[in-house]
């Protein structure tokens, strides 16, 4: 999937001759240990809904869902530099098979964390809609069986298209389509977004009587899906850039930051969790009590 994941490698001389931007590189240790607090971060927040009961519910299943997308991201770049070291150190023979085919496996994690994000994201929002305003019918609308289902479906469709992208990675209605995905669920989301101020704004009465949990939940979704818009946008853009303008002095200027805007991807999968807990009090009674008993036991 370099065609794609690998951008930055792939320009061209002379979209490079005919920038002045220095190309920005950034050490390949940031980008592990980034990886690394994110897979650890996320897998808590996983163990939290697993040791909690009280978290076993609908919304934080969905986000579940979005926490292991975030840990695809961090362990696709994980497992990225290991094959990079297997390969610099001789073990690995340069563009061989089992190469090949580990690349293709490990970019289309990437695939799957970019599109199991906007769909976790998309069904996030569609259940915060949900709770809002039809709040006495919520728990019959959205039960356990119908937000596993969904979820199945949601991850069989992205585990089919990641493994797609991956095989007619180097056609441009594969790049077309990939980066098409980005905006696509985002103005569904901000469709959503607009009905429901309309409807807030028209029933301003019923709506001011709802619990502050459910307007709490809205206001974290928002927040989560402007840290992903802010650190998934940059890469989605240097793909498009990549494909329509490679030798336009603008875009390799900006195609210069392209580790940068992988830096900013690694980073949201580490600011995730941070939301989560900051915003939920009974993910960080959670978290307190799982520290404190390890280290009770410890102890004793």
């Amino acid at each position: 999937m370099k065609h794609i994941i690998n951008l930055y490698e792939n320009i061209n001389d002379t979209a490079r001759n005919n920038s002045d931007c220095p190309h920005v590189v950034l050490p390949e240790e940031i980008f592990f240990t980034i990886s690394v607090i994110g897979v650890l971060e996320n897998l808590i927040i996983l163990l939290a809904v697993i040791k909690n009961k009280n978290l076993q519910s609908p919304m934080y299943f969905f986000i579940c869902s979005l926490a292991i997308s975030d840990m695809l991201g961090s362990l696709y770049k994980i497992l990225e530099n290991i094959l990079i070291m297997f390969r610099n150190t001789g073990y690995l023979k340069p563009r061989g098979n089992f190469e090949t085919t580990a690349d293709d496996i490990i970019d289309s994690l990437f695939i799957l964390s970019l599109l199991g994000s906007i769909f976790s994201l998309s069904v996030i929002a569609a259940d915060r809609y949900i709770t809002i305003f039809h709040a006495l019918q919520y728990h019959s609308i959205v039960t356990m069986r119908r937000a596993v289902v969904v979820l199945m479906v949601i991850w069989t469709c992205c585990l089919g298209s990641g493994i797609t992208m991956v095989i007619f990675s180097h056609h441009i209605p594969t790049v077309i389509t990939f980066t098409s995905l980005f905006p696509l669920m985002l103005v569904f989301i901000l469709c959503l977004y607009v009905h429901m101020f309309l409807l807030a704004r028209s029933h301003a009465r019923k709506i001011s009587t709802l619990s502050r949990a459910n307007m709490k939940g809205a206001i974290t979704l928002t927040i989560l899906l402007g840290v992903f818009i802010f650190c998934w946008a940059p890469f989605v853009l240097h793909v498009l850039l990549m494909t329509f303008c490679p030798n336009n002095p603008y875009c390799a200027c900006y195609m210069s930051l392209f580790q940068v805007n992988g830096m900013l991807i690694m980073c949201n999968a580490v600011i995730d969790p941070f939301i989560y807990a900051f915003r939920s009090p009974e993910l960080r009674d959670t978290f307190k009590k799982m520290i404190f008993c390890n280290r009770y036991q410890q102890n004793y």
